[in-house]
């Protein structure tokens, strides 16, 4: 349940030394499927003790074709996300585009996420950090893990310590990525806050032939595990009850009858690695 806690005192709020879970559609498609996915994960993440943030856009800005989805309209999405925290007992997080949203927003959710291709965007950190939300910085995938330090510097600077940052992935030649695990210590060392791991993104296939973007959601349990075994704080999945009928996103998301059993494996990981 949200408390008067900061957010980023929540997610390290795991009483056995957990990691903690964003987790749920790449976009809000109606308010039913957003509240649905928020109350099937939150009682799963209580049982295991992870800290859990329900994730979900309100608008999908950075589509492969002018005629993909988008979103159902701003305000709209984002008062079911407002509803999701009050109902579901979570906080939220969403991607923020332009620094014009990150006071729109803000009203909504308890953490502001900036996507990677916008990480490097000064005007967008700064605003993401004077709303005293939680910022959640995406590693771009042209950066080398190190060098994500600037952008954290400009939000610390701008007087927000609630960080943290995400990778997803570095650009491998055309039409794929690829994970490369050192950057989460080297994350974790240079930009002194939570390191998390995208799993799902990091599976993408961007921009195939056919204009639709790709993916290999038969590895998203690798990349997660090791996400663990090398000590990320957090873990990012987006998930859906369809995949195959998703209006983004749905060739790299978890079906959402799997997530269950993949945190209940990742947690009995955390545990041997607590130990090391």
């Amino acid at each position: 349940m949200i408390t008067q806690q900061t957010t980023i005192d929540y997610l390290r709020s795991s009483a056995t030394g957990n990691f903690f879970l964003l987790a749920g559609p790449c976009v809000i498609e109606g308010e039913d499927m957003a509240l649905d996915i928020a109350r099937h994960i939150a009682p799963v993440c209580q049982r295991l003790d992870i800290p859990y943030v329900f994730k979900g856009s309100y608008r999908k800005a950075n589509r492969s074709r002018l005629d993909s989805f988008t979103g159902i309209g701003d305000l709209e999405a984002l008062t079911i996300l407002g509803k999701v925290r009050r109902e579901a007992g979570v906080p939220v997080v969403t991607d923020i585009h332009s620094a014009g949203e990150a006071r729109m927003a803000a009203d909504f959710v308890d953490i502001l996420q900036i996507p990677a291709f916008l990480c490097r965007q000064t005007d967008l950190l700064v605003a993401a950090a004077k709303t005293g939300k939680m910022v959640n910085i995406k590693k771009g995938q042209f950066l080398a893990p190190a060098s994500m330090r600037f952008a954290v510097d400009k939000v610390r600077e701008s007087g927000n310590n609630q960080i943290a940052v995400t990778d997803r992935g570095t650009t491998f030649g055309y039409g794929d990525l690829v994970v490369d695990f050192r950057g989460v210590p080297e994350m974790q060392a240079e930009c002194r806050c939570p390191v998390i791991m995208d799993v799902t993104h990091s599976l993408q296939q961007p921009n195939t032939a056919g204009g639709v973007t790709g993916g290999r959601p038969d590895m998203i349990e690798t990349i997660a595990r090791a996400a663990i075994a090398t000590g990320a704080d957090g873990i990012f999945i987006e998930t859906h009850p369809d995949p195959a009928n998703a209006k983004s996103d749905g060739a790299n998301m978890l079906r959402l009858d799997l997530l269950e059993q993949l945190l209940e494996r990742l947690t009995a990981l955390r545990m041997v690695v607590k130990e090391w």
